[in-house]
């Protein structure tokens, strides 16, 4: 019998031998099939290892497989074993067979709401420089992806270089030792100052960015939620019309914010209740709706430009106390001035937002506007907004939203959130802040025992006990409260008792 167990040992390699410890077979189940056995259980833990990686492969992409791992141990005389790389190519096909979906390595490019996943850090350079390449017909700007210093967790942010400073500064760090760096700027600055000529100017693009906040994150995605970069370049860079408001300035006509805003006449007086006409009129400090062809991805750039132009001197007002407001009277009528300039002019896509001169010759003086104007307030009730859209009246209605009320105590006029809410007559602020269904609400006293009551703000700007004028700025308008949408409600009140506001307001 020893002979035959020496015979059976060497004619049977598969076999394992009893091992007095404990449990010496373990048999290999994955998803339900039979994989196998083997007499260790560092062999099972090695072979998936070895298995997942070969799925993998060599992409960075994340692949989910399902894996419901089953092991039967027990203890044997003599039992027969798999070999490794027969439990590795079972292992492997069984998994391959199971994979249940690929999630592809991508970024997530996120700006204010809207976010667009794309396939690799190039493709969101590419989507960046798009945007840019609009107002940067020489190539002189690139993006770079950069650490965003402002967030605790991984998360990129988009920085804009002048390629030709880059390099230069590259060059600089390179060969200027600290010693000669230290002497050049000594000399610079020993250097005297001299008026320079229109041709000393380099004009053309000074600066450029975003005027949004741009968040680039690392994410694993399936290939149905990536993004092509031409379609995601089309809806980064193609303009929508949003909705802004316009303040009225000194010299503003309708039919100058037409030309000067390029919104036809006609829509303008769509978006604003108050204005009728093209003869309506309209006063400085009036905040009128108008729309803005904007894309999601807006540029601010600021270009050093030469210019010969004519241009008006700022309006000349004279307090007249005995005035009210609502008074004003034109002492001297302007006239055009015409000049040479240098002017950075900083503009958002394609509107202009700032100008400021920095070296000018005057050929022809402007002559300024002298206006002689009121500041004694009226003792009426104004509107207190300019614009907006009357969308519910006082007196009865159908409750709009759960919670609201169905006898309107005022009149609600829908309006973009943030817009001016100024007080409708001077008076005392008895309360300023949270008002339950009100929201953000401001209640001003007047004399006479008329109390006006403002809610549904974003903002109060105003104190309780604090004073007042007619006019004067005191909430901006929001959305807060029990609310179905960004308005103003506005209520009047005689001695406790609500009254409709547009029967009182002047």
């Amino acid at each position: 019998m020893f002979l035959v167990a020496i015979v059976f040992g060497f004619m049977m390699p598969g076999m394992i031998q009893i091992d007095d410890g404990g449990k010496n077979h373990y048999t290999v189940y994955l998803n339900e099939s039979k994989i196998g056995a083997t007499d260790s259980r560092d062999t099972i833990d090695k072979v998936m290892a070895q298995a997942r990686r070969i799925i993998a492969g060599n992409s960075t992409d994340l692949i989910y497989a399902k894996m419901d791992l089953e092991i039967e141990g027990k203890r044997v005389i003599f039992g027969k074993i798999d070999s490794e790389r027969t439990l590795l190519n079972r292992v492997a096909g069984v998994l391959q067979e199971n994979s249940i979906q690929t999630l592809q390595k991508a970024y997530t490019v996120k700006v204010n709401e809207y976010s667009v996943n794309l396939a690799t850090s190039d493709e969101v350079k590419a989507l960046l420089d798009a945007a840019l390449n609009k107002y940067d017909a020489k190539d002189e700007y690139s993006v770079e992806l950069v650490l965003d210093p402002t967030r605790e967790l991984h998360v990129l942010t988009a920085q804009i270089n002048k390629k030709e400073e880059q390099e230069k500064e590259e060059k600089e760090v390179f060969w200027e030792s600290g010693v000669e760096k230290y002497f050049e700027d000594i000399f610079k600055s020993m250097e005297p100052e001299v008026e320079r000529a229109f041709d000393d100017y380099q004009y053309g693009l000074m600066s450029m960015g975003f005027a949004e906040k741009v968040e680039i994150v690392e994410s694993f995605l399936l290939p149905n939620e990536i993004t092509p970069l031409e379609t995601a370049i089309e809806q980064v860079t193609k303009d929508k019309e949003v909705n802004e408001v316009y303040e009225v300035v000194a010299g503003d006509t309708l039919s100058g914010i037409v030309d000067k805003t390029n919104i036809p006449m006609d829509k303008i007086i769509e978006l604003n209740e108050s204005i009728k006409n093209e003869n309506s009129t309209i006063r400085v400090g009036d905040e009128i709706i108008i729309t803005v062809p904007e894309p999601e991805l807006s540029v601010v750039r600021t270009e050093q430009v030469y210019l010969e132009e004519a241009y008006d001197a700022d309006v000349v007002y004279i307090d007249n106390d005995e005035w009210y407001t609502t008074q004003e009277k034109t002492l001297q009528e302007p006239s055009t001035g015409f000049r040479k300039a240098v002017a950075n002019i900083t503009y958002r896509n394609d509107k202009e937002i700032s100008k400021e001169v920095i070296k000018e010759v005057v050929l022809m003086e402007a002559v300024p506007k002298i206006v002689e104007r009121g500041t004694k307030i009226p003792p009426t009730f104004i509107k207190p907004i300019s614009g907006g859209r009357l969308t519910s009246r006082f007196g009865r209605r159908t409750s709009p939203t759960r919670g609201a009320s169905s006898n309107h105590k005022g009149v609600d006029w829908s309006l973009p959130r943030g817009s001016s809410v100024v007080a409708s007559s001077g008076g005392t602020v008895t309360k300023a802040g949270w008002g339950a269904g009100y929201g953000y609400v401001v209640y001003i006293k007047h004399p006479g025992g008329a109390e006006t009551r403002y809610a549904h703000n974003s903002k109060v700007l105003v104190s309780a006990g604090q004073t007042v004028k007619q006019g004067q700025k005191i909430a901006l308008s929001g959305n807060t409260g029990i609310s179905t949408g960004p308005h103003l409600h506005f209520e009047l009140r005689l001695n406790g008792t609500p009254v409709d506001p547009l029967a009182y307001m002047n």
